[in-house]
């Protein structure tokens, strides 16, 4: 059994070293920013590490991309689109009729998206389904975990109602054996 181990070890060796391990990169989208980002409205972009050239510090143990669309959409208005990935931003925060136009004629494949929830959007029946089925599952999980926590309140009671029993008991032992040494002690001074 040993022998067939050891053959595998190089190979978890090799699958599990933690140098392997990239780092994690998340995105936190602001609709509506926090105040420190009001400090350098000529940035809408900030990444935070331990030190930021913004000059805002945060200490993070990932890595993390903040990005306020409320600044955004306020120098979009006068830069325009430069890049894809203003024009992904103008895709997630804008409704400006004119700049969807801009942003389909530059990058055509946000087309595709955009007639996408124009038909969920019209198909209003449908987004009521989708919502219904995941209501469902909320109420599901809902229902799950107010079972858990009686069940866990129930746990509780029947071990404390244990408890109680087992002092009752251990009194009405005490008793009991007061009660006997009194009738030994009634009949040593009887005779």
């Amino acid at each position: 059994m040993e022998n067939k181990l050891k053959q595998y070890f190089p190979i978890i060796q090799q699958i599990y070293f933690y140098g392997s391990i990239k780092g994690v990169y998340t995105i936190v989208l602001f609709e509506k920013s926090p105040v420190q980002f009001h400090k350098y409205p000529d940035v809408y972009t900030h990444y935070f590490c331990q030190k930021s050239n913004t000059g805002l510090e945060m200490n993070l143990l990932q890595n993390y991309v903040f990005i306020p669309l409320d600044i955004f959409s306020q120098t979009v208005h006068n830069n325009g689109i430069r890049n894809l990935l203003e024009a992904w931003l103008v895709f997630l925060s804008i409704d400006s009729p004119e700049l969807m136009i801009s942003l389909i004629t530059e990058y055509p494949k946000f087309k595709v998206m955009y007639e996408h929830l124009y038909y969920i959007c019209q198909n209003v029946e449908r987004m009521m389904e989708m919502y219904s089925a995941e209501l469902k599952i909320l109420d599901r999980n809902t229902v799950q975990y107010m079972v858990d926590q009686m069940q866990e309140a129930t746990n509780s009671l029947s071990a404390e109602v244990s408890m109680k029993q087992e002092a009752l008991q251990s009194k009405e032992q005490q008793l009991e054996e007061a009660h006997q040494k009194i009738k030994e002690l009634q009949q040593l001074l009887g005779k």
